[in-house]
């Protein structure tokens, strides 16, 4: 289920919620009660299945110009 954080701006404290998708817009209340929260965007980091020592995908090709192989 995804978290959700939330800001309140009657008191400044942040907190998060887990709730589906579905309600992902829905207001929510800060644990001091007030109601006028906003809701952050929180930025998520995902690696890959082999977790911190997977080595990283190589690059693919590049053609065309300025892809390095005309020579510009």
């Amino acid at each position: 289920m995804p978290r959700y954080e939330f800001r309140c701006r009657a008191c400044g404290d942040t907190f998060e919620i887990n709730r589906p998708m579905a309600e992902a817009t829905a207001p929510a209340s800060c644990p001091q009660g007030h109601d006028d929260t906003v809701k952050l965007l929180s930025t998520v980091a995902f690696t890959g299945r082999g977790g911190a020592g997977a080595a990283p995908a190589p690059a693919a090709p590049s053609g065309g110009c300025c892809g390095g192989s005309c020579g510009c």
